[in-house]
Order: structure tokens, then C-alpha cells, then sequence
């Protein structure tokens, strides 16, 4: 499988198909951390340090980082994969307090699995607490489901990781944005 590459100076055509109009996905790089790790920090219990993004950032053709920019240029959400094989690892992913229940994170994500299904995935995979439930939702309209338990996995506080699977990537991506 080829690298998944970086967002074009020009959206692809299609994006207008899963983004808001007037919204834009970046490739996360280095600029884009004091956002992202504001946004990290509003939303998770043990969040990312800028270290850690920072190898993400480092880790060409293994780690894939996007931002989805609000109209007026302000990062919205975020989201950090990696594709191994012909599957697509979501590490990473989070909604600004402001943009949660909006539709963000899910324009973000589809654009994202698009991406990574154009290259040939065919299944994405992610781990989530069992307590978030406003992402279990949006993974669920996507088309993931639960097929497995990581005990402990998640500290602060300790909790089980839910792990999910999209194992019909190709279809999920051709769902209209509103169809979910």
C-alpha cells in the first residue's frame, strides 16, 4: 500500500462532499500543535504531550496527522493514523469543546477514511473508553462496531478500552454526509 498523502493545496473535488462549506483539512504539522493540544487537553483525562504528537509529526509513511479548520481558520478537531497493511489505525481523535455535536468530528473522520480507503484500506480500527459515549455514537454511524475489550486499558481514571472495527471501509465512504 502506498502513503497515505498529505492534503493537496486544493481540496480534492470530493471533499465538498463530506466537509461544511467553507471548512478545510490540513495536513497536521508542527504550527498546528498549540491548537491541537488545546483541543487535546478540553477533552481527554490523560491527554497527548506535545512530545508525543511531535513523533507522530516525525514518523513519515507510519503516522498520518489532519485538521479540520473552521471557516474563520481556527483548528475545530484533529485526528492522528497510521496504516499498516490495508488498515488504517485511528490513534487519535478529538472535537473542540465549541464544535462537539456539530458535526466535526464526523466531517473530519470521513474525510480521513476517504483518504485512506482511495489507498486501498479496507478496514479501519480504533479504541475508545467505554464511558464515551458521544463517540461510540459517531463511530457507530460510521459504520464501526465493537469487537473486542481492552481491560484497564486507560488511565486516569482507569477504564476499558472498547476496540472497533470498520470492516467495510469502500462502503462506508460512498454514505452522503447526512445519511449517517
Amino acid at each position: 500500500m502506498s502513503e497515505l498523502p498529505l492534503v493537496p493545496e486544493a481540496q480534492p473535488a470530493w471533499a465538498a462532499e463530506v466537509l461544511p462549506p467553507g471548512w478545510r483539512v490540513e495536513t497536521l504539522s508542527e504550527h498546528h500543535l498549540d491548537e491541537v493540544l488545546e483541543i487535546e487537553r478540553a477533552s481527554f483525562s490523560n491527554p497527548w504531550s506535545r512530545d508525543m504528537f511531535l513523533w507522530e509529526l516525525q514518523n513519515v509513511g507510519i503516522s498520518y496527522g489532519y485538521v479540520l479548520r473552521e471557516p474563520g481558520g481556527r483548528v475545530a478537531a484533529f485526528c492522528t493514523a497510521w496504516i499498516v497493511h490495508d488498515e488504517l489505525h485511528l490513534n487519535n481523535v478529538a472535537v473542540g469543546p465549541a464544535h462537539r455535536g456539530k458535526g466535526a468530528g464526523q466531517a473530519l473522520l470521513r474525510f480521513v477514511l476517504r483518504l485512506a480507503a482511495g489507498l486501498g484500506a479496507q478496514r479501519a480500527t480504533l479504541e475508545v473508553r467505554r464511558s464515551n459515549l458521544p463517540a461510540l455514537r459517531l463511530y457507530g454511524r460510521l459504520g464501526f462496531r465493537t469487537v473486542g475489550v481492552r481491560k484497564n486499558y486507560y488511565s486516569s481514571p482507569v477504564e476499558d478500552a472498547l476496540i472497533l472495527w470498520c470492516d467495510r471501509l469502500a462502503e462506508v465512504v460512498k454514505l452522503r454526509p447526512d445519511s449517517a
